[in-house]
């Protein structure tokens, strides 16, 4: 007998149990060899005290199955719930979001007939790392961090698919031109790896007219990888091209453990109602077939799906008339597709998938590290103050510096405001003080004893950051970046 596989199921919330139902009795009849262990997650999970959506058996399950099915979930609004997708990539390390985005031209209604387009997204970093700080009565920050191991594993991952997956090219979507440190670093990055893939080729675009042309003409693209925050709202809007986030599933790759979900929510007004489309999980737990080596199973359903959806059985997201014939529930979709396995499509390609697993063992094929000259040449301090304009301010803090440190700039909401600031700039009450070194690198100390100043002034200075050079060159943006 064939390896039995154990994968961990939640069904969610809403519509999640109805689809998941759907999903399990396709995946039964066409033979997958898994052995389920059912777990809750979602809202009532939250509200027993869980902020991941999740308790510890449910933890501990996909721990030792290292294989998630995930329905929709509905997290409860307000503080200390985090989102359970966000937990489980940074917790199990899902450092890759993979979605296909496949147009199903006649059979559902696109203005993309030709759109076959896979997004690619880094999962762990980006803004979605989730650090969040109330550093004034009128600013709140959120820090985007990306780094050269995180960009190359991603980067590394969508080349090697590309090349599994008989892909021709891989665009960067980045926004180098405002951001030039951090997505400057992946986009260098990106061209680096894609020196190892002569075969494919590579560009880049900046992401909002990367959008755009995604929008407009998306037969440009092949595979997509990008930032988490771009990556997100990318990979939606190429869903809802193809005719429908109901028909996009998702997979989420780590080295050890991967979650599958479909992309849409939980949609609760209309759970019960038995007309959800069970599309999307079913797409995602063919990609949960193919990871774990049961590609043969993970064919023989997509294409019954396939020809499911070319007898027009649609349901009633993706149903219209002159393409769809039957308007089907949840239920009876799912028994459609069951009727049509050992079936392939006849107008669209057929499907077919390996039954080897994917190896990961190229994504940690980091470059080598060789440590940097790293200088302390100034700080960073920032202040919450409200006295008055920013000359006031640069009057009472310019006599704090020292023999060290000196005051060279402030700055407001990024915008330079002394010296020689613009009058016209608004101004809250979050102020950036930069201090630069006046006789080169300067020790950890000179920092503690500027700070020592502020404190004893009554200044309220709320966070600090070290200004460094690499090597000679300046780590830091200029004033008014």
């Amino acid at each position: 007998m064939r390896d039995i596989t154990p994968v961990t199921v939640a069904r969610g919330d809403g519509i999640g149990s109805e689809i998941m139902d759907a999903v399990l009795y396709v995946m039964n009849a066409a033979g997958a060899r898994l052995k389920v262990e059912e777990v809750p997650a979602g809202e009532a999970v939250y509200k027993r005290g869980h902020p991941g959506g999740l308790d510890a058996a449910g933890w501990g399950s996909i721990r030792r199955t290292r294989v998630f099915l995930k329905g929709p979930i509905t997290m409860p609004q307000g503080y200390g719930n985090k989102s359970l997708n966000v937990v489980a990539r940074t917790t199990l390390g899902l450092f890759a979001n993979v979605r296909p985005c496949v147009s199903y031209h006649p059979y559902v209604r696109t203005r993309h007939p030709r759109m076959d387009v896979v997004i690619i997204r880094e999962n762990e970093e980006d803004l979605y790392a989730g650090i969040e700080h109330r550093q004034t009565d009128d600013v709140i920050q959120s820090v985007k961090l990306i780094s050269r191991p995180g960009s190359e594993r991603i980067v590394r991952y969508a080349f090697d698919f590309a090349r599994s997956n008989h892909r021709q090219k891989v665009t960067a979507f980045v926004k180098d031109n405002v951001m030039k440190m951090t997505d400057g670093l992946f986009l260098k990055i990106f061209y680096e790896i894609a020196a190892d893939y002569p075969e494919i080729k590579a560009d880049h675009m900046i992401v909002d007219i990367g959008a755009a042309r995604l929008a407009d003409q998306p037969e440009r693209f092949d595979v997509i990888v990008t930032l988490n925050l771009y990556g997100d709202i990318v990979s939606d809007i190429a869903a809802q091209l193809t005719g429908s986030v109901g028909l996009a599933g998702s997979a989420n790759i780590g080295e050890t453990c991967a979650m599958f979900e479909a992309i849409h929510g939980s949609a609760p007004m209309i759970a019960g109602q038995g007309i959800a489309n069970p599309s999307g999980l079913l797409m995602a737990a063919v990609m949960m077939l193919v990871h774990i080596g049961q590609g043969d199973i993970a064919a023989r359903i997509h294409n019954a799906w396939l020809k499911t959806i070319e007898d027009g059985i649609h349901t009633a997201d993706i149903y219209a008339r002159g393409l769809g014939r039957v308007r089907a529930g949840t239920a009876a979709f799912a028994e459609a597709v069951v009727e049509r396995l050992g079936q392939t499509p006849v107008t669209m390609p057929p499907v077919g998938y390996s039954t080897a697993r994917p190896a990961y063992d190229r994504i940690n094929r980091l470059s080598p590290r060789v440590r940097a000259l790293k200088e302390l040449v100034g700080v960073d301090i920032f202040l919450q103050w409200s006295g008055g304009l920013p000359d006031d301010l640069a009057e009472l803090v310019l006599p704090l510096s020292t023999d060290a440190l000196t005051l060279t700039s402030i700055s407001n909401r990024s915008q330079r405001v002394w010296p020689d600031g613009n009058a016209d700039v608004f101004c809250t009450d979050h102020w950036r003080c930069r201090f630069l070194a006046q006789h080169g690198p300067v020790q950890h100390g000179a920092i503690v004893e500027l700070l020592g100043r502020l404190a004893a002034a009554g200044i309220d200075f709320t966070q600090t950051e070290n200004l460094s050079n690499f090597d000679g060159k300046a780590g830091f943006s200029s004033p008014g970046q």
